[in-house]
């Protein structure tokens, strides 16, 4: 069943996440990294939200903001993990963000290991290789974004849906052929599909409700 994140980065989405009733979409993603410098007013709108919340606290060098160190990333998860259903690490981080992760299991989170390339496609065997260290370091979803600037890239997403995998997978492309990417994907088995509230954070996003309008039209099609 392919799953609908709306990503909350800014102060506008936060406050537009606020008027997002269950059903609109599946999953509200706080990115606790750009909120950083001044978290309480996440904080204090976390109880009014009415949609299951995917906590991220982004590494730099995968776009993350305000340059946080493993420190303040780690305090940060701490901090918002009572209010996870989903959380969401890097597999760069996976084994520094060990000592959050283990809490986060204790308390019925699911973990998400991702990958993010905002400048190229991996090759296939590439995309493969992320999807079993997913697997291997026992992620409950293996997610991959990166650019899909051709045909042929985009076709190397899809072939990661393709496969039977270990676990299931959420990818997305960006750029060019980001928007239909995300269509593409969620028909064919990508679990999270991630659209913006205010502003895109990211290329080739849709505004989040309407993608679950458009994924639930493509499905009603396929009946």
């Amino acid at each position: 069943m392919p799953h609908v994140v709306a990503a909350v980065h800014s102060s506008g989405a936060l406050h537009r996440a606020a008027t997002i009733r269950p059903g609109e979409v599946d999953f509200l993603e706080i990115r606790v990294d750009n909120f950083a410098l001044d978290p309480a007013p996440v904080l204090k709108a976390l109880p009014k939200l009415r949609v299951p919340l995917l906590i991220t606290v982004r590494h730099p060098a995968e776009g993350g903001a305000n340059g946080l160190s493993l420190r303040r990333r780690r305090e940060l998860f701490a901090q918002f993990l009572p209010w996870a259903t989903l959380m969401d690490v890097e597999l760069r981080s996976w084994e520094s963000l060990e000592e959050t992760i283990g809490p986060a299991r204790q308390a019925g989170v699911k973990i998400i290991a991702s990958a993010h390339f905002f400048r190229s496609m991996p090759s296939a065997p590439q995309l493969q290789r992320i999807v079993r260290r997913a697997h291997a370091v026992g992620a409950d979803i293996s997610k991959i974004a990166a650019m899909a600037p051709t045909p042929g890239a985009l076709c190397r997403l899809l072939g990661v849906l393709e496969k039977r995998q270990p676990l299931p997978v959420s990818v997305m492309g960006m750029g060019k052929f980001g928007k239909i990417s995300r269509l593409l994907c969620a028909q064919a088995g990508s679990v999270l599909n991630y659209g913006y509230l205010d502003r895109p954070n990211a290329s080739g996003q849709w505004e989040a409700t309407v993608l679950k309008q458009r994924i639930a039209e493509l499905k009603e099609n396929d009946q």
